[in-house]
């Protein structure tokens, strides 16, 4: 059974989510601070963790980069601040999505659900958007059948953005990812690969197009 960890040191807030989230057959772990959060995630197999920033003993920022570290799973931020600067600190520190209190419990769970999707097709070898094929084991990539031959690195990139569509991913995540934490580099490398995985599908219709999020990275949109 897929398993869900709520972080809220709001009982009441705590309480309406579990209750909407368990009616969709979910299983809910509840922590009341991300102290007590760390301790559900070493115990047990999270599939998704859904996070307030403010709680007591370690907070929701912290709590995020914990997660990030150690475990590969979607994180959703769910807060009372809807500042910009939150929302973009929220993006660099690696969550998923974010969500601003009051929230609508329904519209909560149709994200918990769209994270839950997308994880399910990164994990996957093989991936298709459309008519637009990867395959993570032969490296071959084809667009309504006809094979397309891409470099190494800019399949994996490509492969690391169509893996979750709508997240946005930081030049430092993508370069610790992709070439490691020694890369003696800059980060102008990965925008460099972005401008030739472009280049290279200038002329032809895709179903996605990679956006370019100032002062934070890099996001696949499909296309509507």
């Amino acid at each position: 059974m897929i398993t869900i960890l709520l972080a809220d040191d709001d009982q009441n807030i705590l309480d309406l989510m579990a209750l909407y989230i368990e009616k969709e057959g979910y299983l809910v772990k509840k922590a009341s601070d991300g102290k007590e959060a760390i301790k559900i995630l070493e115990a047990n197999k999270i599939d998704l963790a859904v996070i307030d920033i403010m709680m007591p003993h370690i907070d929701g920022w912290q709590l995020c980069e914990e997660i990030r570290t150690y475990y590969d799973i979607p994180v959703l931020m769910v807060s009372a601040r809807g500042q910009a600067s939150d929302k973009v600190k929220g993006f660099k520190l690696g969550t998923d999505d974010y969500v601003v209190k009051p929230f609508d419990p329904i519209e909560l769970v149709l994200r918990v659900k769209a994270l839950l999707r997308r994880y399910q097709i990164q994990s996957a070898k093989k991936l298709a958007i459309g008519l637009f094929e990867m395959d993570a084991e032969s490296h071959e990539v084809a667009l309504g059948g006809d094979p397309i031959s891409l470099p190494k690195k800019e399949f994996e990139l490509l492969f690391k953005l169509a893996s979750t569509p709508g997240k946005i991913f930081t030049r430092n995540q993508l370069i610790e990812s992709l070439w490691g934490y020694d890369f003696e580099g800059d980060d102008r490398t990965v925008d460099v690969h972005i401008k030739r995985i472009r280049e290279r599908f200038n002329s032809k219709e895709l179903p996605f197009v990679i956006k370019t999020m100032r002062g934070l990275g890099y996001r696949l949109e499909l296309v509507k």
